[in-house]
This record gives C-alpha cells, structure tokens and sequence, in this order.
C-alpha cells in the first residue's frame, strides 16, 4: 500500500500545506504537501511517525491472554513511564528473546488527531508505524538520513539520535552494526555502511516485521468490496447451513461433557489447596482473592474494587462517601448513603454472591437516607 512518512518536526496540526515524504505503491517517493497526497492516493495508506514521538521499551506481562493484556500492560507501563498512562496509547509488539513483549508508547490525544487530520483531508489510514522500529530486526541496524539518525534492530532499544553522536554510542550497542544511509558516505566513520537510493522505500520494506500501533481504540477493519469478493464466502457459508445442525447438538454434547469433567478437577483442586473454604460460590472470584491476599498492594485492592464495581452494576442506588484499603488486613472499606436499610441490604448480598467476606455495620439513618460502613476482603 502507500506510505505517508511525517516528518520529524510534524506540527500538532496536520493541514493540507504540510510537508510529508510520500512513497507510492508503485513508482518512486518523495516530497508532497499532504493535499497533493490525497490527490495520488490510491487506496488504504500505511502512516509512519517519526520516533520523535514514540518511546520504546519492553516489559514481562503476568498474562498471555487478550482480554486482560492491556489492564496488565497498562499497570507494569506505570512504573517505567514519567507520563500518566491513561494519557498514552501502548501497542505491544513481538515477544523479545528474553521473554519480554516490545512496546511502543504515544500521546494518546496526539495520535488521535493525526489521524483525525489525515482523514479529513481524504487519506485513509489503516496501519501506523515508528520509522526507528522499521529497521530490521537483526543485530544493531543504523539508519543515517542526513543529520538524523536511527538506531533499532534485535534489541529493544529504538531511538533518534543526531548522526553526529554515533560514536558515542558505539560503546552502547552491541557488535555486529549494520549501516544505511542517504549519502554515499557515512557521516562518521563505520565498516559495514550501505548507501540508499530511497532510505524511505527501505524502511517502508519491513513493515511486515514493526509494531502497528493500530490496536485497541485505533484498529481499523479492513475489506474488499464487490460480489465477486464475497462468492467463494457465500459458498462456504451455504455448506455450514447444512451440516451445521447436527453438528452444533455433537458438539454442544461433547463440551458439556469435558466442561463437567474440567468444573469437577477445578473444585476438587481448589478444595485441596484451600481446605478452609467450605462453601464454593464463585470458583474464579475466590481463587483471585486467595491469590491477591498472598500478593497484596495494589493488585489487591484492584481485585475488592472491582468486585465492588461489579456488584454496582445493575445500578443499585448507592453513593459512595469514602474509601479506605487497609493493605495489612487486605481490606476495603466503604461509606454509603442510600435511600432505605433495604437498599443497602441489597448491595451486601451482591458482594457476598463473589464470594467475599462482607461485613455492614454502623448503619445510620441520616435526612431522606440512611448511611452505612461496609468492609469486604480481609
């Protein structure tokens, strides 16, 4: 697809005077006001930012499935960044070979706008990428155009550097180093350099390996259009209508079956490792709090709050006045105003349905309403 290379001084305001190196499909690349870009696009448009804008870094998540990595990225990014992470987009790339998975950070309100801007004046954007993360991913690879330079390669590092500075970097990144640039000539002086006829073509050839940060809210849904694209499917889908039937009963048998069979080892396992419970609710909810009162901190006053969360969410009509986690006694306290006893007698057997200890005490009525301490966990 075409590429949209912005600039490393790109304005936070993208319009259509702004300069951008386009590189076609097919033909060769180079400078445009991003107007002239729309009027040559050709279809879906893969955007590439400078690493001006990005950070870098790798992290070990405690979970490999999907639903919960970007609560748990979101939470270890915290500790590395200086920058509130609810303001940040994090994409996860590939798994390093320590075990750690690549992360690329941005400006959440940034990179909104960008594609905001871009689709306005008519370039639709289905994939993004960081040009130091374009490199390939082999050893220490080096990118010199002009007096900017570009560091990536096997290593988690990526980075912008001024070319000048290399070898004060040298010493920094690990041997073997493979160079690239758009002189004939290296600006400092390095063995192993390649000169390039378009750095940018380069670059734009190892998409296939970079972290596209269209994830989460900015993935984009790709697709042809036409019947004829959609032939060969409604052949397949009129083959599944006829055998379906019957093998949805096989199945749904089968699974009930194995799903006994895994819900049976679950209880008798829990009962094993935890004989002191003798009344099983909620198997799942329980084991995450006997595995956050061993963890403690913050990870167990997530787990209480989003019980609590839980439990709120048919719209029961409390208010929450204070909030205290005791992370000795692994605990949350709450205090509520609602309108009757009854009300709050109702919130009480909503959390004990989680399986958590629940005590309601010092209720109180006070105007139109009642108060009243409510502690879970512990």
């Amino acid at each position: 697809m075409d590429c949209l290379f912005l600039p490393a001084d790109s304005p936070a305001r993208l319009d259509a005077d702004t300069p951008v190196y386009w590189l076609p499909k097919q033909g060769a690349g180079r400078w445009l006001r991003l107007d002239e870009c729309a009027a040559a696009a050709q279809g879906a448009i893969s955007l590439v930012l400078p690493a001006e804008a990005c950070s870098f870094f790798a992290v070990s998540l405690p979970t490999r499935k999907a639903r919960w990595m970007q609560q748990a990225l979101a939470y270890v990014a915290e500790e590395l960044l200086a920058e509130n992470v609810d303001e940040l987009h994090l994409a996860l790339g590939e798994t390093l070979a320590d075990g750690r998975q690549r992360v690329v950070a941005i400006g959440r309100q940034r990179l909104g706008d960008w594609l905001a801007q871009l689709r306005e004046l008519g370039l639709p954007i289905v994939a993004v990428h960081v040009d130091a993360d374009l490199l390939p991913r082999d050893a220490t690879q080096l990118l010199f155009l002009g007096e900017r330079g570009l560091l990536g390669g096997a290593g988690e590092t990526r980075l912008v550097f001024a070319s000048r500075d290399w070898p004060a970097l040298a010493g920094h990144c690990p041997p073997p180093w493979h160079a690239q640039g758009s002189e004939a000539e290296p600006p400092v002086p390095l063995e192993d350099y390649r000169p390039l006829d378009d750095p940018y073509a380069f670059l734009a050839g190892n998409r296939a390996t970079a972290v596209n940060l269209a994830q989460g809210e900015f993935a984009v849904e790709t697709g042809s259009t036409g019947l004829g694209y959609w032939k060969p499917l409604f052949a397949v889908v009129g083959l599944i209508l006829l055998v379906q039937p019957g093998f949805n009963l096989v199945q749904a048998w089968y699974f009930q079956r194995q799903g006994d069979a895994y819900a049976e080892a679950s209880q008798a396992l829990y009962r094993e490792l935890f004989p002191e419970d003798v009344r099983i609710v909620n198997l799942r909810a329980q084991f995450d709090d006997h595995l956050a009162q061993r963890s403690g901190g913050q990870a167990g006053f997530l787990r209480l709050l989003e019980h609590t969360a839980g439990a709120l969410e048919d719209g029961i009509p409390v208010t929450i006045g204070q909030l205290d986690y005791n992370q000795d006694r692994g605990d949350l306290a709450l205090q509520l105003q609602a309108m009757d006893f009854a009300t709050l007698e109702t919130l009480r057997r909503r959390l004990g349905e989680s399986g958590q200890s629940v005590q309601l005490g010092s209720a109180s009525r006070e105007g139109d309403g009642v108060s009243a301490r409510v502690v879970i966990g512990g």
